[in-house]
This record gives C-alpha cells, structure tokens and sequence, in this order.
C-alpha cells in the first residue's frame, strides 16, 4: 500500500475497489477516518456508562451512602468539564489528531487505575483523569468528522460518532451483566475492561491524518492537499481548498473573538442545545438505571443490570435509524421529533409511577423515551454543534457548548438521588418532562437547518445583517 503522503497511485485504483475515483476521491478512505475518530466516542460511552452496573458492587464494597455513591457516579463529570474546556484552545493551537491520542492514553491509565483503588477518594481521582479524555474526546470526535466529511455525508458520519457512543454503552452494560456473577469485586473487572480497546484506540489514529481544515490554518498546504484529494478527488481537493482559504483569510480580517457580532447566535444556539440535551434526563437513566430498577420496581441487580443491557439495544437501534434519516430528513426535524417524544414519554412514566405501575410498565416507558433521544436529540446536537462555527474558532467555540454540556450533565448526576429523595422519582421524571417540552420550543422557534450544506457555505450565513439559514427553514 502507498503512504499516505503519496496519493497519485490511488487514484488509478477502479471505483468498484473501494469507492475510489479520481473525479471523487475515496469514500472507504473517508469512512476509515470516520470509524477511527469514532473509537473515540466509543470509549466515551463505555466509560461514562460502565458506572451504572459497577454502582451496585461499588456501593457496597466501600459502604457507601447517597451522597457518596453520587460523588462516585458523577466524579467522571468533574473530569469531562476540564477536559472540554482545555481542549478548545489546545485543537486550535496544536491539532485534532495529536490531541485524540492524548485522550486516548488517558483512557487507557484511567480504566486501570479505576481498578485497583482502595479507598473512595482514589477511586475519584482515577475518574477524574478518565473524565479529561471523555471532555477531549466527546468536543473533538465529532469535530474532527466533520472536517473530513463531504457535505452531503457529513451528518451521517457525525451521527457515526454518536453511534460508537452508544455502542460503548452497549457494550458497558453487556460487559456489566456477564462480570455481574464475579461477586463483590466484579466491579473491578468492569472499569479495568476498557484498557484494550483504548490501547486500539492509540493504534489507530497513527493511521488517519490532520484535519485539512486545521492545516490550512496553519499555513501547511501541501499537507492539507494531499488529503483532501484522497478525501475528495484532485478536482474537488483543488476547489474546496480554495473555499477554505477564502473563509480563512475572511477570518483573519475579522476580529477572532468567540464574543464578535457574527457568533452570537451560533454560539447561543449551540449552548442551549448542549444544555436541553442534558437537561432533559437522560443520563440518569444511564448512570443510575441499574439504582432506578432495583429499588423502585423490585428487580435484583442481575436482572437491572439486564434491562439495562435492553435500553442500551434500543439506544443503539435508534442512533441506527439517525444515521440513514439525519441527511434525507435534516437535523431540525429529528430534534423536534425527539423532544416531543420524550416530553411524552416521560409524561406517561410519572402518571405510570404514581399508580404504582409493575416494572415492565416503567421499563416500557423508559426504553421509549430512550429511543426518542436516540433517534434525534443524541446526534443531532452534537452534529449542529460542529456545523456551525467558522474555522479558525471552531475549536474554541465547540468547547464552550461541549463545556456547558457537561456541566448540565454533571449537575443533573450529581444531584439525581437528591432530587428523588426530596420529590420521589415521579417528580423528577416529571421535571425532566417540562424541560423536555422547553426543548422542543426553542428547536422549533430559533434552531435552523444545516444539511446538505459546506461548513464554508454554513459559515457566510452568519455575516452581516439578514442571515441566510433561518430558523424556520
């Protein structure tokens, strides 16, 4: 196989080897960079949901009460708000690859160092550390895809992303209920079964290059060429390499401030969305499913951690569905389609918990809600959040929506059981509900739509007066 810098003999290989034509470009290549970033959020998932099944051993190993098992839960928070909010100005500053791979070492310490603590604060720190690589790789997976991505394509790969996401926490579940029967320590083997797949993850990214975006910004060309022509053919590579420079040297006459005029709107739009999606709940469901099902339907901790491995199936099954519809139907429909649904669904559960429905009842109802933000409020803020900055601040302002993402998450798993304890698990669900419908609102009224479009096109949208993507289209 040729290196990679040396692309002319790939262009004489036939489209029916792999998708590669000189007039277009390689689409497996593409693809192959997409699946590698997607790793990323892969490990993402894993690690923030393998605390759901090792909370029932954990708790009771180190004895612990509400408020420390909620410190435990939400410890990875803490972590995944630093590391979003260093890793805007380090992507900008030194690159999207370099920086995946520091995430991906990190979780590869982390996961063993979460195996062997003694102590609740050692095991805290441990999750810290895996928190900063879940902050750099949820803000930079995505963001990376995107640059990479064709424009009629892009939505799709970046739902990938989202789809590793919740593979991990598939597999976080399934690896859950099997190391279930170890006992006591099970927990132990859970957290410390994310190292391979990160030692993959490092291995893998020494096979996909910069994003050209990023490297036309910092003046490698060359570099930059050589990859959008495998990306997109040497027709293509040529003109969309021209667009990036215009935008770029439009920026560099502008001021480059995430507080300048023309950023304003995208940056409130992709905030709000960040918060909404967190807001509505869903990771309580995540991270305390296995807590919910025990002690509020009566199932033992094998069989929680068993319908917790079936709302992973259908977490997955929806984002599968996201990843054929999101750029035939276009992003705005699929949040509205999924605030609404959740909204309705978590109506139906606090009527169904305060008649003191049996367990299938509320499983039911938690796995439709589930499927509602799988198929549109999951990949569909994550995939606005990367479409709609300029260039050379995308980093910067990705992280400031990734940043307050993680903090709605952080607060909403760190004060879950209180919540429950002061309103009962109905009145939580219930405010979830009201907030649900405050997300369906604000998509509708100030959310616009984005597919089919070049981040370039996207990008022009926002200057001057009038702006061109209206939130009503």
């Amino acid at each position: 196989m040729p290196a990679p810098h040396s692309p002319g003999p790939l262009f004489r290989e036939p489209a029916s080897a792999g998708g590669l034509t000189a007039a277009a470009g390689s689409t497996r290549y593409v693809y192959l960079i997409a699946a590698v970033a997607a790793l990323g959020g892969l490990l993402f998932g894993f690690d923030t949901a393998i605390i759901n099944g090792a909370l029932v051993f954990l708790k009771k190993d180190f004895h612990l009460n509400d408020g420390q098992t909620e410190l435990a839960a939400s410890s990875i928070l803490f972590g995944a708000v630093a590391g979003a909010a260093a890793a805007g100005w380090l992507t900008d500053r030194y690159g999207r690859r370099r920086l995946l791979f520091g995430a991906a070492l990190l979780f590869t310490l982390s996961s063993l160092a979460a195996a062997v603590p003694r102590t609740l604060t050692e095991f805290v720190l441990a999750r810290l550390v895996g928190g900063l690589a879940i902050g750099v790789a949820s803000l930079l997976a995505p963001l990376y895809i995107a640059e990479v991505a064709p424009a009629p394509i892009r939505g799709k790969l970046v739902t990938l992303n989202q789809l590793a996401i919740v593979t991990g926490i598939l597999l976080a579940y399934v690896t859950s209920y099997y190391l279930a029967d170890l006992g006591l320590a099970a927990w132990r083997w859970m957290f410390a079964s994310a190292a391979l797949p990160s030692a993959l993850f490092m291995f893998a990214l020494l096979l996909v290059p910069e994003s050209p975006r990023w490297l036309l910004g910092q003046g490698r060309e060359a570099e930059a060429l050589r990859t959008l022509t495998r990306l997109n053919g040497p027709v293509a590579a040529a003109a969309e390499a021209t667009e990036i420079h215009a935008a770029l040297a439009a920026e560099r006459d502008e001021a480059t401030s995430l507080f300048q005029p023309r950023l304003r709107r995208p940056l409130r739009i992709a905030v709000v969305l960040a918060v909404l999606q967190q807001v509505t709940g869903i990771n309580t469901i995540l991270y305390y499913g296995s807590i919910i099902f025990t002690e509020h339907s009566g199932m033992s901790g094998a069989s929680a951690i068993g319908a917790n491995a079936l709302i992973g199936g259908i977490n997955f099954a929806g984002t599968v569905v996201a990843l054929f519809v999101i750029d035939k139907v276009g992003r705005k429909p699929l949040l509205l389609l999924a605030s609404g649904g959740m909204a309705l669904a978590l109506g139906a559960l606090v009527v169904a918990l305060q008649l003191h429905a049996p367990g299938p009842w509320l499983l039911g109802l938690i796995m439709l809600y589930v499927a509602c933000f799988a198929v549109g409020l999951g990949p569909g803020v994550w995939v606005v959040i990367t479409e709609i900055f300029p260039t050379a601040v995308r980093g910067r302002a990705a992280s400031v929506a990734t940043v307050a993402l993680w903090v709605a998450c952080t607060v909403i798993s760190f004060t879950f059981l209180s919540l429950v304890k002061a309103a009962g698990l109905s009145g939580a669900f219930g405010l979830y509900a009201v907030l649900s419908v405050l997300t369906f609102v604000f998509v509708w009224r100030g959310v616009p739509e984005t597919k089919g479009r070049t981040l370039e096109e996207i990008e022009r949208t926002w200057q001057g007066a009038g702006y061109a993507l209206k939130s009503s289209s």
